[in-house]
């Protein structure tokens, strides 16, 4: 499948690694693709870079791995129409600083994931891998097993081509229904990020149990 994945950080550059290594064709997109970084991780990585533009072109699928502050800015600059009838994946959450670390810029009535399918009306968005690290989000391996990955959207279809792809990189799955059960996911979230912060681990996931 060609994925093209927008946003530079960590969260690009590990999916984009991780999902070239099973053998999609992956394009990471930039507001800057010749920034000296990110042609360094390009050779590294044998992935190819473009604009922001390019890489929602070249997508059949494309992922969101922006910073949320910049994200509207980085649809518009992709070009909303590239997105048009796309399974559009949401890896963001509506973060902004506090005093005592970052906390929920959006919640209870309203949603990041929301948010990005009313600003991509034609796109088919599915909130995934917004719960975890990116160094796990490929093939997570971790003592008590595959974890599970959460994830919403509206378009059934678009959801079964999540699922299929969260398997075949290592997840269990786990589907929440609708786009705005992102306002449960992105608290999910910061739990996670909690977590983190106290411990000063960042290899942890979550897990379904089933009785």
């Amino acid at each position: 499948m060609k994925i093209g994945i927008l946003g530079s950080g960590e969260v690009g550059f590990r999916l984009a690694e991780g999902l070239s290594r099973h053998g999609h064709e992956v394009m990471l997109g930039s507001r800057n693709p010749e920034q000296e970084r990110i042609q360094k991780w390009s050779e590294s990585s044998g992935v190819k870079t473009g604009s922001l533009s390019q890489t929602s072109e070249f997508g059949e699928l494309i992922i969101l791995a922006t910073a949320w502050s910049g994200t509207e800015n980085a649809i518009q600059l992709a070009g909303p129409k590239n997105f048009a009838g796309k399974v559009v994946i949401d890896v963001t959450n509506p973060l902004a600083p506090g005093p005592d670390g970052p906390k929920l810029a959006i919640g209870h009535t309203d949603s990041g994931g929301e948010q990005v399918q009313r600003w991509l009306p034609d796109a088919k968005v599915v909130k995934c891998f917004s719960i975890v690290a990116a160094k796990l989000m490929i093939d997570p391996e971790l003592p008590g097993g595959p974890p599970d990955m959460l994830y919403c959207g509206n378009d059934e279809g678009a959801k079964r081509t999540v699922e299929e792809l969260l398997r075949s990189v290592g997840w269990g799955t786990i589907d929440l229904g609708g786009i705005e059960s992102s306002r449960y996911l992105e608290p999910m979230a910061m739990a996670w990020i909690v977590h983190g912060i106290r411990t000063n681990t960042w290899t942890h996931a979550f897990k379904l149990l089933k009785g």
